[in-house]
């Protein structure tokens, strides 16, 4: 089964948000402490993602350029608009919790979705039937989720659903994928994601601090601009191949 691995991983995350929200009666202190650790430990992550790229210049090019699509777009918006229909239909957070549905949403879809662990991942699991890694990240995600389910709320559960849709969609395409973008385009393409999306991660963990206050589901269609920027420098050699 194609997307059996997929399945976990969402099924995991689904899990790991439950048994974060059986934990969330904590001291406020404790939990305000906790999100501190958290923000510090993800902007750490974000850094080391952003450390990946072999070309900033065309992670800044994609993030400048996503942000102007996402503020023209107003995505953000959308999403905590989503999130507040959300709120009404499960009933509001308790008092003193002032984290929406939508910010545990965005913030742990791009945890989750973001690296390249779901990509190559979800390319063995439709080319080889190999599921192992998709588990494993599952695993980790699982874990992860009941961090942030504690802090974030409920909205964290619903990153499985775009991580079933992202890597199912790999998944299932992936023969195809394999076919059209050549290998080395595919390394470059993951490489300078999984840049751009650090950097959206490291402002979330800033965000988590209260340091800041940045729209990052406005910097979302940063990713797709990466693919797009990838697929002219790497058709116009206009970038070293990884192998070079």
């Amino acid at each position: 089964m194609v997307l059996l691995g997929t399945l976990i991983n969402a099924l995991l995350i689904i899990v790991g948000t439950i048994i974060g929200r059986l934990l969330k009666n904590i001291p406020e202190n404790m939990k305000q402490t906790v999100m501190y650790a958290i923000g510090l430990a993800v902007t750490v992550i974000g850094l080391q993602m952003g450390f990946e790229s072999g070309q900033f210049l065309i992670v800044i090019i994609s993030l400048v350029v996503g942000a102007v699509i996402g503020e023209w777009i107003d995505l953000d918006h959308q999403l905590n608009r989503f999130g507040h229909w959300l709120e009404s239909k499960v009933g509001k957070n308790k008092k003193g919790e002032n984290i929406s549905i939508a910010q545990g949403f965005v913030s742990a879809t791009l945890i989750f979705v973001i690296g390249s662990m779901a990509v190559i991942g979800a390319l063995d699991s439709g080319l080889r039937n190999d599921h192992d890694l998709l588990i494993v990240k599952g695993l980790i995600d699982g874990f992860t989720s009941i961090i942030l389910a504690t802090t974030l709320g409920i909205g964290v559960l619903l990153s499985a659903v775009p991580v079933i849709l992202y890597q199912g969609t790999i998944a299932l395409f992936a023969t195809q994928i394999s076919r059209v973008i050549p290998q080395e385009a595919l390394a470059l393409y993951i490489q300078e994601m999984t840049a751009t999306g650090g950097i959206m991660i490291v402002a979330i963990g800033l965000n988590m601090i209260g340091l800041t206050k940045i729209r990052v589901a406005n910097l979302l269609p940063g990713i797709l601009v990466v693919a797009i920027v990838m697929a002219i420098a790497y058709y116009f050699h206009l970038v070293p191949l990884p192998s070079e």
